[in-house]
Protein backbone atom coordinates (compact mmCIF):
# COMPACT_ATOMS: atom_id res chain seq x y z
CA UNK A 1 0.00 0.00 0.00
CA UNK A 2 2.82 2.37 0.98
CA UNK A 3 4.69 1.54 -2.22
CA UNK A 4 1.60 2.26 -4.34
CA UNK A 5 1.21 5.59 -2.55
CA UNK A 6 4.87 6.47 -3.20
CA UNK A 7 4.52 5.51 -6.85
CA UNK A 8 1.44 7.71 -7.19
CA UNK A 9 3.27 10.66 -5.62
CA UNK A 10 6.24 10.03 -7.93
CA UNK A 11 3.92 10.08 -10.94
CA UNK A 12 2.26 13.29 -9.76
CA UNK A 13 5.65 14.90 -9.23
CA UNK A 14 6.76 14.04 -12.75
CA UNK A 15 3.55 15.56 -14.07
CA UNK A 16 4.05 18.61 -11.85
CA UNK A 17 7.52 19.14 -13.29
CA UNK A 18 5.87 19.27 -16.72
CA UNK A 19 3.58 22.05 -15.45
CA UNK A 20 0.46 20.02 -14.71
CA UNK A 21 -1.95 22.01 -12.53
CA UNK A 22 -4.16 18.95 -11.82
CA UNK A 23 -1.06 17.16 -10.46
CA UNK A 24 -0.23 20.21 -8.33
CA UNK A 25 -3.79 20.27 -6.96
CA UNK A 26 -3.65 16.55 -6.21
CA UNK A 27 -0.37 16.95 -4.30
CA UNK A 28 -1.86 19.89 -2.43
CA UNK A 29 -4.83 17.78 -1.33
CA UNK A 30 -2.49 15.00 -0.17
CA UNK A 31 -0.42 17.09 2.23
CA UNK A 32 -1.99 20.51 2.88
CA UNK A 33 -4.24 19.53 5.82
CA UNK A 34 -1.35 17.94 7.72
CA UNK A 35 0.99 20.85 6.96
CA UNK A 36 -1.57 23.46 7.98
CA UNK A 37 -2.20 21.72 11.31
CA UNK A 38 1.52 21.55 12.08
CA UNK A 39 2.20 25.16 11.12
CA UNK A 40 -0.89 26.35 13.03
CA UNK A 41 0.31 24.62 16.20
CA UNK A 42 3.61 26.46 15.94
CA UNK A 43 2.66 30.00 14.93
CA UNK A 44 -0.51 29.94 17.07
CA UNK A 45 -2.60 31.77 14.48
CA UNK A 46 -4.89 30.17 11.88
CA UNK A 47 -4.72 33.06 9.39
CA UNK A 48 -0.94 33.30 9.56
CA UNK A 49 -0.71 29.53 9.14
CA UNK A 50 -2.91 29.72 6.03
CA UNK A 51 -0.74 32.51 4.59
CA UNK A 52 2.43 30.50 5.23
CA UNK A 53 0.86 27.43 3.63
CA UNK A 54 -0.07 29.40 0.51
CA UNK A 55 3.45 30.81 0.34
CA UNK A 56 4.86 27.31 0.75
CA UNK A 57 2.89 25.91 -2.19
CA UNK A 58 3.74 28.95 -4.29
CA UNK A 59 7.40 28.08 -3.71
CA UNK A 60 6.68 24.48 -4.71
CA UNK A 61 5.07 25.62 -7.96
CA UNK A 62 7.82 28.10 -8.77
CA UNK A 63 10.52 25.52 -8.05
CA UNK A 64 8.69 22.53 -9.59
CA UNK A 65 11.31 21.85 -12.26
CA UNK A 66 14.00 21.31 -9.62
CA UNK A 67 12.04 18.84 -7.46
CA UNK A 68 13.69 15.43 -7.20
CA UNK A 69 10.84 12.92 -7.51
CA UNK A 70 13.12 10.11 -6.26
CA UNK A 71 13.28 11.74 -2.81
CA UNK A 72 10.58 12.13 -0.15
CA UNK A 73 8.20 14.89 -1.20
CA UNK A 74 6.85 15.07 2.36
CA UNK A 75 10.36 15.75 3.70
CA UNK A 76 10.82 18.38 1.01
CA UNK A 77 7.61 20.13 2.10
CA UNK A 78 8.57 20.09 5.77
CA UNK A 79 12.03 21.50 4.99
CA UNK A 80 10.37 24.47 3.30
CA UNK A 81 7.92 24.78 6.20
CA UNK A 82 10.76 24.82 8.76
CA UNK A 83 12.47 27.66 6.92
CA UNK A 84 9.22 29.60 6.70
CA UNK A 85 8.44 29.16 10.41
CA UNK A 86 11.98 30.28 11.25
CA UNK A 87 11.59 33.38 9.09
CA UNK A 88 8.20 34.08 10.69
CA UNK A 89 9.74 34.14 14.17
CA UNK A 90 12.67 36.20 12.94
CA UNK A 91 10.20 38.84 11.73
CA UNK A 92 8.41 38.76 15.08
CA UNK A 93 11.74 39.51 16.78
CA UNK A 94 11.70 42.89 14.98
CA UNK A 95 8.18 43.78 16.20
CA UNK A 96 7.78 44.62 19.90
CA UNK A 97 4.00 44.11 19.99
CA UNK A 98 4.32 40.78 18.23
CA UNK A 99 7.07 39.77 20.65
CA UNK A 100 4.87 40.43 23.68
CA UNK A 101 1.98 38.57 22.09
CA UNK A 102 4.24 35.58 21.46
CA UNK A 103 5.60 35.68 25.03
CA UNK A 104 2.01 35.34 26.26
CA UNK A 105 1.44 32.46 23.84
CA UNK A 106 4.60 30.68 25.04
CA UNK A 107 3.49 30.90 28.65
CA UNK A 108 0.02 29.61 27.81
CA UNK A 109 1.40 26.69 25.79
CA UNK A 110 3.71 25.55 28.60
CA UNK A 111 1.05 25.98 31.26
CA UNK A 112 -1.15 23.48 29.40
CA UNK A 113 1.53 21.17 27.98
CA UNK A 114 3.53 19.21 30.55
CA UNK A 115 5.60 17.43 27.88
CA UNK A 116 6.57 20.76 26.36
CA UNK A 117 7.51 22.03 29.78
CA UNK A 118 9.78 19.08 30.41
CA UNK A 119 11.55 19.90 27.14
CA UNK A 120 11.69 23.59 28.00
CA UNK A 121 13.14 22.95 31.44
CA UNK A 122 16.24 21.55 29.71
CA UNK A 123 16.98 24.92 28.13
CA UNK A 124 19.06 27.56 29.86
CA UNK A 125 16.39 30.21 29.40
CA UNK A 126 13.59 28.31 31.11
CA UNK A 127 15.90 27.02 33.83
CA UNK A 128 16.85 30.59 34.61
CA UNK A 129 13.21 31.65 34.63
CA UNK A 130 12.31 28.87 37.07
CA UNK A 131 15.33 29.68 39.25
CA UNK A 132 14.14 33.28 39.53
CA UNK A 133 11.20 32.08 41.65
CA UNK A 134 11.39 31.86 45.45
CA UNK A 135 12.31 28.36 46.73
CA UNK A 136 8.79 27.36 47.83
CA UNK A 137 7.15 28.92 44.78
CA UNK A 138 9.69 27.15 42.53
CA UNK A 139 8.94 23.78 44.13
CA UNK A 140 5.18 24.26 43.77
CA UNK A 141 5.66 25.24 40.12
CA UNK A 142 7.93 22.26 39.48
CA UNK A 143 5.50 19.78 41.00
CA UNK A 144 2.56 21.30 39.15
CA UNK A 145 3.95 22.04 35.69
CA UNK A 146 6.77 19.53 35.37
CA UNK A 147 5.41 16.56 37.30
CA UNK A 148 1.73 17.21 36.59
CA UNK A 149 0.60 16.92 40.21
CA UNK A 150 -2.75 18.37 41.24
CA UNK A 151 -2.98 21.24 43.70
CA UNK A 152 -4.33 18.81 46.32
CA UNK A 153 -1.35 16.46 45.84
CA UNK A 154 1.11 19.35 46.13
CA UNK A 155 -0.61 20.49 49.32
CA UNK A 156 -0.13 17.02 50.83
CA UNK A 157 3.45 16.54 49.58
CA UNK A 158 4.67 19.94 50.80
CA UNK A 159 2.50 20.17 53.91
CA UNK A 160 1.04 23.55 52.98
CA UNK A 161 -2.55 24.70 52.60
CA UNK A 162 -4.42 24.48 49.30
CA UNK A 163 -4.80 28.26 49.22
CA UNK A 164 -1.02 28.66 49.60
CA UNK A 165 -0.50 26.30 46.65
CA UNK A 166 -2.97 28.32 44.56
CA UNK A 167 -1.24 31.57 45.50
CA UNK A 168 2.16 30.18 44.51
CA UNK A 169 0.82 29.00 41.12
CA UNK A 170 -0.63 32.44 40.38
CA UNK A 171 2.61 34.12 41.48
CA UNK A 172 4.76 31.71 39.45
CA UNK A 173 2.74 32.33 36.28
CA UNK A 174 3.03 36.08 36.74
CA UNK A 175 6.77 36.00 37.43
CA UNK A 176 7.54 33.56 34.61
CA UNK A 177 5.64 35.78 32.18
CA UNK A 178 7.50 38.84 33.51
CA UNK A 179 10.87 37.09 33.19
CA UNK A 180 10.19 36.11 29.58
CA UNK A 181 9.00 39.64 28.79
CA UNK A 182 12.30 41.03 30.13
CA UNK A 183 14.27 38.54 28.03
CA UNK A 184 12.26 38.84 24.83
CA UNK A 185 15.04 38.26 22.32
CA UNK A 186 16.18 35.08 24.07
CA UNK A 187 12.58 33.92 24.34
CA UNK A 188 12.05 34.38 20.61
CA UNK A 189 15.20 32.40 19.82
CA UNK A 190 14.06 29.67 22.20
CA UNK A 191 10.54 29.38 20.82
CA UNK A 192 11.76 29.46 17.22
CA UNK A 193 14.17 26.60 17.88
CA UNK A 194 11.49 24.69 19.79
CA UNK A 195 8.89 25.24 17.06
CA UNK A 196 11.20 24.11 14.27
CA UNK A 197 12.02 20.93 16.22
CA UNK A 198 8.29 20.21 16.55
CA UNK A 199 7.72 20.38 12.81
CA UNK A 200 7.92 16.84 11.43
Amino acid sequence: MEKVHDENVGLLLRQLKDGSEPAFNALYRLHSTMLLANIRNLVRDQEIAKELLQELYLKVWENRENIDETKSFRAYLFTIARNMVYNHFRKIAMDNKAKLRLINEITEVYEHNHVGLDDAANTALLQEAVQSLSPQCREVYRLSRMEGKSHEEISQVMGISLSTVNNHIVKAKREMRSFLAKNQDLAIIFVAAWAINQLH
